[in-house]
């Protein structure tokens, strides 16, 4: 007991003593041993509890140690964090965002702050001949043909529900969208009073509990979902199979945490848990998923209804490219959501370690569409930590036709990364449902960020755009980008990665091996595999 480690203790112990003593003879009041005896009590208490071994063997000094942790991560990002450093979002992409929304100077002096000879550097080609582009509103048409087609902006705010985000987040995101004329997708938590409010463009996300459209039981209810649909607000339908934070897992929210609003928002009672199944009931095949979005598209008078995934095993998506082959039922857009993507809290093991990244996941959907000879009919949107231009133009080179952003818009309202979404704590009033908190944020200037974000991203693009020389974004291609392999190596993405050629997959020539293994395997009826010598 006499260890160097509890002197604090007994220093503690000794000066309250000494305190009494003094404070009985009436030298000092007695309230200058209340401190002492105060922390005498707890270092007393920190040997005998039996939860933390820290304090049992650091009495009063272990609580530092909790201190320090807790403040770490705030350390860390305002004292010793660099500019390239940070995650998952560096501290210069994230000032970019900051810089932009405010209207602030966004230029870098003196040159990059990048290691141009480390590999995996990456830059866009240029043109001696560069373009002049009459606007930065780039736009592509998705559903057309149909009833209501939509010409999207290949830049728009992706799924983030109310109840994740405060109303002011809400509130202020589709301000933003409405001023600059861009897509706001609701999430699965379908469409408050907030998304209605300002009346910006919205794509309404139907997920495995169709909240805002299901029955007391949980199942789908084709009226709910055609009442709204119909509202003139609602641009796209799009229906989700996974997303980027943690697919194939779904999700629960706690009774306690279920506000009168998010239960009128979302059809669900009061005081019960809300379940959002891992699985859709409405379906359980490629063909019944197809058919379903044939029922939404219709009931919805003719909407743009696709479908939005983060890829997982390559056999289900091939069998939903044989249900199209099979039906010729096809959705108008699929939305590939990166495994790098997160506004939603996952458990470790689904953040790190399941779902496609983005890149390979949309080069599946991208090639698979080419090989069965449908890319011109399906559109594809991408989402995964795109944040500045470069990060549009190489998505959209790679294959996409638009790109959503989540946590590029929450640090447009103002989010500083304290990644404390799911502790209802945020401190910026972005991500929590306490009316306290989100009360600081103030959606007139939030709003005018988002929207300069917006619109300074685009102008970035459109620079980006002219210097390759190039007449608009559905330009890009995979040869635009440069990718550094080694410090004395570089190649173009078009000769890095593999690219299948129209009608190869109806022919058979599957040309790489992940489709001639699993295409065979897939089935149209099924989302398993026909098991054979070829699946091992």
């Amino acid at each position: 007991m006499w260890a160097t480690r509890y002197m604090i203790l007994w220093f503690m112990i000794f000066l309250t003593l000494a305190l009494a003593i003094l404070a009985s003879g009436h030298v000092v009041s007695w309230w200058w041993a209340a401190a002492p005896l105060a922390l005498s009590m707890i270092g007393v208490r920190d040997i005998v509890q039996r939860r933390h071994a820290v304090l049992r063997n650091y009495p009063l000094m272990g609580h530092f140690r909790f201190l320090f942790e807790a403040i770490r991560p705030e350390i860390r990002q305002y004292f010793f964090e660099g500019e390239n450093d940070g995650a998952p979002f560096t501290r210069k992409k994230r000032s970019v965002v900051y810089q932009r929304a405010k209207a602030d100077v966004d230029s870098r002096p003196f040159g990059t702050e990048l290691d141009v000879k480390l590999a995996g550097y990456e830059w866009i080609g240029h043109s001696l001949s560069p373009t002049r582009i009459a606007s930065h509103d780039f736009r592509v048409v998705v559903g057309e043909g149909l009833a209501q087609p939509y010409a999207m902006s290949v830049f728009n705010v992706s799924a983030m529900s109310f109840g994740s985000l405060s109303s002011n987040a809400i509130r202020a995101l589709n301000q933003g969208a409405k001023k600059g004329n861009f897509a706001h997708d609701t999430g699965e938590g379908s469409i408050s009073t907030y998304h209605r409010e300002f009346g910006g463009d919205l794509v309404w996300q139907i997920a495995s509990g169709y909240f805002g459209c299901r029955h007391p039981d949980g199942s789908f209810d084709e009226e709910k979902f055609a009442v709204q649909a119909n509202a003139p607000q609602v641009k796209m339908i799009e229906v989700k199979l996974s997303q980027g934070a943690k697919p194939g897992h779904g999700g629960v929210l706690p009774a306690a945490k279920i506000t009168p609003e998010i239960s009128a928002t979302r059809g669900i009672p009061m005081g019960v848990d809300c379940i959002s199944p891992a699985v859709h009931s409405s379906f359980s095949s490629p063909i019944g998923l197809l058919q379903f979005i044939e029922k939404l598209r219709t009931l919805s008078g003719g909407k743009p209804t696709g479908i939005k995934l983060c890829v997982g095993h390559p056999w289900e998506f091939f069998g939903i490219a044989k249900a199209m082959l099979e039906t010729n039922i096809v959705p108008d857009f699929i939305t590939v959501d990166g495994a790098e993507g997160g506004t939603g809290a996952a458990p470790l093991e689904f953040t790190d370690h399941v779902g496609m990244p983005l890149q390979e996941g949309l080069l599946m959907v991208h090639n698979t569409l080419v090989g069965i000879g449908m890319r011109d009919r399906v559109k594809i949107g991408a989402s995964g930590k795109i944040i500045t231009a470069f990060d549009v133009a190489r998505t959209l080179a790679l294959g996409a036709d638009w790109c959503n952003s989540a946590r590029g818009f929450m640090f447009a309202l103002g989010c500083i990364q304290s990644q404390s979404c799911h502790t209802d704590r945020c401190p910026t009033g972005v991500a929590t449902q306490n009316p306290t908190r989100a009360r600081a944020l103030v959606v007139p200037d939030k709003a005018e960020r988002v929207y300069r974000f917006h619109q300074s991203t685009l102008h970035a693009l459109q620079e980006l755009v002219q210097a390759a020389g190039l007449p608009h974004t559905s330009a890009l291609r995979p040869f635009h980008i440069v990718h550094r392999i080694n410090d004395h190596e570089i190649q173009l993405l078009s000769e890095m990665l593999k690219y299948l050629e129209p009608g190869d997959l109806i022919t058979g020539n599957y040309r790489y091996q992940v489709y001639e293994k699993y295409w065979p395997i897939a089935r149209a009826e099924s989302f398993h595999p026909e098991i054979g010598s070829s699946f091992h």
